[in-house]
């Protein structure tokens, strides 16, 4: 495995063990219910800690992907190129998440508006670069399963974000979706580009 691919398992396993940890020690949260963000949220116990561990680093390790991604798809059609911009802005919304939490004691404040703003920025940024990188390396060689990669993690956090809020408790959609997001990092480092 290339660096890429352990920067996206630190990641993914850095992700969920500050969900688990974190979650586990704030009283009356609950996963189903309660956003992810609600950990890192001003005037909660170990937010800063939190906001470090489950949205600047593993922010930071899929735009350092991003950006080795961004050269390998560079050779190709140009719709590659802009999906592997659009994943490197959603990247950094990732990260921006942690850098502009949610305000505990009024979620209609401009401190919690910020938040949901690059909320939204990093699940559209992905879905239309993941779509993107989809249709570029369609049948490009050693660029296929990156292909499909993309397309069903793509479908997945739409799906995820918009559709699945209706039908499941919020939590846990919310917490696919950024499931879906970190396995493409680490899928796209393993064996959609080998090269990186």
């Amino acid at each position: 495995m290339g660096w890429s691919s352990y920067a996206a398992l630190a990641a993914l396993l850095c992700f969920a063990a500050a969900l688990a940890g974190f979650g586990a020690q704030l009283g009356g949260y609950t996963h189903a219910q309660h956003p992810v963000a609600w950990l890192g949220a001003t005037g909660v116990a170990y937010a800063l800690g939190f906001n470090l561990l489950a949205f600047v680093l593993p922010g930071a390790l899929a735009a350092a992907i991003a950006l080795r991604l961004r050269q390998v798809l560079g050779e190709g059609a140009w719709s590659a190129r802009v999906g592997a911009q659009l994943t490197l802005l959603s990247a950094l919304a990732f990260a921006a998440q942690g850098l502009l939490p949610l305000d505990a004691q009024d979620l209609d404040a401009h401190a919690s508006r910020l938040h949901a703003t690059v909320w939204l920025l990093w699940w559209l940024a992905y879905a239309a670069g993941a779509l993107a990188i989809a249709f570029g390396t369609h049948g490009r060689a050693g660029l296929q399963a990156l292909s499909r990669a993309s397309l069903i993690a793509a479908l997945a956090v739409l799906l995820c974000v918009l559709v699945l809020p209706s039908l499941l408790p919020a939590g846990l959609a919310q917490r696919a979706a950024f499931g879906a997001w970190l396995l493409w990092w680490w899928y796209a480092a393993r064996a959609g580009v080998s090269r990186i």
